[in-house]
């Protein structure tokens, strides 16, 4: 019979072994996650503040920010800890417990990202019938759908993962507990959880970003029809960002999870995880303020504002 020693915690083994190697990823996670607390906080605040900004496309702008503000702090300060403590150790159910809300958190973005090309497809092509086609309740509604959508997955994926066995394997090569590393752990047969994880993975990321490219399909076309030239810069300033954004939270995602096992292996998978855990929520505020007027304003007359009050 083989030994099946039950884990009771999981060893985080990070980017290297030596404790001095781990200072410089934990002094850059501490000032990516610094800057995306201080940039995803300041979008929400500056949104819930102006009245100008409380249209459809700027309540999924705040929710895709509060999103990005709970989906980082899932990962960075038990990364940042076991970066600089002597214990690289996370218990079972700690383990579970991330795991859990990192599947949660990113799917739920991505229906979120797809909720948000849905927005502009409606906005641009539909104009006339806009406040009618995305009021106040069909935004509610397609925010919660997509927290409903990603707990399901969530709930799915932690579940058959954590009902593997793991015979007394515990070092996890990661930063934190992702689906991969942690079935490539078990000493069961992972057949299913690796056909699980890239079924639900695929459709997921496959059914968002077909609805993204069916929106901007659309988007495209009827900007192109916009006699004005200035029309077209205004309508194409409106997407852009939210392109950009786009592209590289599915461009990401499905090189880390829809893609064959022994091909994973080939590649750098915790150098791209940095990328779509810390990178991609630090820049979504910058890209989408830096590019925004609405934004740039909505801040200049807030500064004003604090400003005169003093």
């Amino acid at each position: 019979m083989q030994n099946r020693t039950a884990v009771m915690e999981f060893i985080l083994l990070g980017f290297e072994n030596g404790p001095g190697c781990q200072m410089i990823p934990s002094v850059l996670f501490l000032v990516i996650y610094t800057v995306t607390v201080l940039g995803n906080t300041i979008l929400v605040l500056i949104i819930r503040v102006s009245s100008r900004l409380h249209t459809p496309m700027y309540f999924f702008l705040m929710n895709l920010s509060l999103l990005d503000l709970c989906f980082t702090s899932t990962i960075a300060p038990k990364a940042i800890a076991s970066f600089l403590a002597d214990s690289k150790a996370i218990s079972y159910n700690g383990c579970a417990t991330q795991f859990f809300f990192f599947c949660l958190f990113l799917a739920t973005e991505g229906f979120l990202l797809a909720a948000m090309a849905y927005d502009r497809y409606a906005a641009i092509c539909n104009p006339l019938l806009y406040h009618v086609t995305m009021s106040k309740w069909v935004c509610i509604q397609m925010v919660v759908g997509s927290y409903i959508c990603g707990c399901v997955n969530a709930m799915v994926q932690t579940g058959f993962t954590f009902r593997l066995h793991y015979c007394g394997l515990n070092e996890i090569d990661h930063f934190f507990c992702d689906g991969p590393a942690l079935i490539s752990l078990s000493c069961s047969d992972t057949y299913i959880n690796n056909l699980v994880m890239f079924t639900l993975c695929g459709f997921i990321i496959a059914s968002t970003a077909l609805i993204v490219l069916i929106s901007y399909t659309y988007i495209i076309s009827t900007i192109l029809r916009i006699r004005s030239a200035e029309g077209r810069c205004r309508a194409f300033s409106t997407c852009t960002s939210h392109m950009l954004v786009v592209t590289l939270f599915y461009g990401t995602t499905a090189f880390m999870y829809v893609q064959p096992t022994w091909l994973s292996s080939l590649y750098p998978r915790k150098a791209v995880s940095v990328f779509y855990t810390f990178v991609i929520p630090m820049l979504n505020p910058f890209i989408y303020s830096l590019r925004n007027k609405d934004v740039k304003e909505a801040l200049r007359r807030t500064m004003g504002h604090k400003t005169l009050t003093k």
